[in-house]
Order: structure tokens, then C-alpha cells, then sequence
């Protein structure tokens, strides 16, 4: 199953279908087999590494998309991100009225 998963790059019904188990079957062995469930969790950061190889080739090509956005993600501490600002004149306060749930209208 953990060979199957690594092909499927994580994705547990093709896994599944591919060595003729049923879902529940993985998920069993997700609860009671801490070294399965480890093996499992280390391809969820096989399938994230191939799409992060995808994002680079995409940039590569020159695709601006992915540019952009691996620079909003990545290139934060450098000043690739986008802030709101709210523009506001003076302090103004609000008062709070709790409601009792009576009908003003009574």
C-alpha cells in the first residue's frame, strides 16, 4: 500500500484500487500502526515537493501566474505582499446596546 501511495503521489483511492483494498482498510491502519501512519505522513511531502517542482518549471516558462504567486508565498520577507489599508479620519466611538430581546416596536 505505502509503494501504491508513493505512486499515487498520496491519493488514497487510486492506492486503494491499485492493490485492491478498500478505504477503511487504510484508515484502520492509519489509527493502529504508528509506523504506517508515519510512512503515510512523509508522502504528503512527496506529493507537495512535486508540486512544488511543477511550480517551478511553470516559472521557468515564464508563466507570470506562478511567479506571482510563489513570490506572495515565498517572498514575503522581502516585500511580495499585499496589504489592505483602511483609511480613517479622527477617533470615532460606538456604543454597544445589548438586546434584551423585547420588541422596540411594543
Amino acid at each position: 500500500m505505502i509503494v501504491a501511495l508513493e505512486k499515487s503521489l498520496g491519493i488514497v483511492t487510486t492506492a486503494c484500487k491499485t492493490v485492491g483494498i478498500d478505504r477503511g482498510s487504510h484508515y484502520n491502519w492509519m489509527k493502529e500502526d504508528e509506523e504506517y501512519r508515519a510512512s503515510v505522513e512523509s508522502i504528503a511531502d512527496l506529493a507537495i515537493d512535486f508540486a512544488e517542482s511543477s511550480l517551478h518549471k511553470q516559472i521557468q516558462d515564464g508563466n507570470p501566474t506562478s511567479t506571482i504567486f510563489y513570490l506572495k508565498t515565498k517572498g514575503k520577507r522581502r516585500g511580495y505582499i499585499e496589504r489592505q489599508e483602511i483609511a480613517h479620519e479622527g477617533i470615532k466611538t460606538f456604543e454597544i446596546i445589548e438586546d434584551d430581546g423585547k420588541d422596540r416596536n411594543e
